[in-house]
């Protein structure tokens, strides 16, 4: 049985604290740190004092591509009815490919202004991200959203807001694959120097296979259900171009000549 907790954290007065909003600000602060870690390497794009505002802009690719790809991949009748709600971030409703669309456009601008390629800008952040993804995955399962599939596994999980039925708790898949394992394979991999982009690309794929994967254990959003064959999900269809990008992105870079 989910622990049925309560999605807001803090009450103060007419002040209401999310879980979801702390897990962003705590996926912020391990996206600092990190990068502080990362930024005294030697062959480091950045300095330490730039990383404050690489997280800016970071945090303003996440939040408005986050939502704006959940309006358009998820939900646009809804919103296009209620273009209020789309304010409403601390109710949830982010998309990770409309967020990484946006953290793109961001480190591109960044990159640019510091006179760093935007490979060499997305390489160094791509091991600084999936902590979020955990934090975030996290901040899910305490909604009780983006809940799996019914199951008869013994790790099954009711979801008393939702119904009575055990399923999957696929926030928890990916928070351990798109969190904790591909953190530990970009940490690892990029622990030495790489062909400009084999990180990235390393992103890309993992991630994608990771979240392709999980898609088989998540129940498909309601307003679209599956989308193709009977059993193909919106979130297959849009990592699915993710996998073969990073897989070309790879081959691409080991054909460079070395800087």
């Amino acid at each position: 049985m989910h622990p049925n907790i309560d999605p807001v954290a803090i009450h103060i007065g007419p002040l209401s604290v999310h879980w979801y909003g702390i897990a962003y600000l705590v996926a912020f602060l391990l996206f600092w740190w990190l990068g502080i870690l990362r930024a005294r390497r030697p062959d480091s794009p950045f300095t330490q004092e730039e990383i404050g505002d690489l997280l800016f802009y970071g945090m303003w690719g996440v939040v408005l591509g986050g939502r704006i790809g959940y309006v358009l991949f998820y939900n646009l009748d809804f919103y296009l009815r209620n273009p209020v709600n789309i304010l409403y971030i601390w109710d949830g409703g982010m998309s990770f490919h409309g967020g990484l669309i946006g953290v793109l456009i961001a480190m591109w601008w960044f990159g640019r202004q510091r006179g760093a390629s935007f490979l060499r800008t997305m390489d160094f952040v791509a091991p600084l991200t999936p902590p979020g993804f955990f934090i975030g995955r996290l901040a899910n399962f305490v909604n009780q959203e983006l809940w799996g599939r019914p199951t008869d596994v013994a790790w099954g999980v009711v979801f008393p807001r939702l119904d009575n039925i055990p399923r999957h708790p696929s926030q928890l898949y990916e928070a351990t694959l798109e969190g904790l394992v591909l953190f530990a394979i970009l940490w690892v991999y990029s622990a030495r120097p790489r062909a400009t982009g084999r990180v990235s690309a390393l992103f890309l794929i993992f991630y994608g296979l990771f979240r392709f994967v999980v898609e088989f254990f998540r129940e498909p959003d309601r307003q679209i259900g599956f989308v193709a064959f009977g059993w193909l999900t919106k979130g297959h269809l849009l990592s699915i171009p993710m996998v073969l990008a990073g897989l070309f992105l790879y081959w691409w870079a080991g054909r460079q000549p070395s800087p």
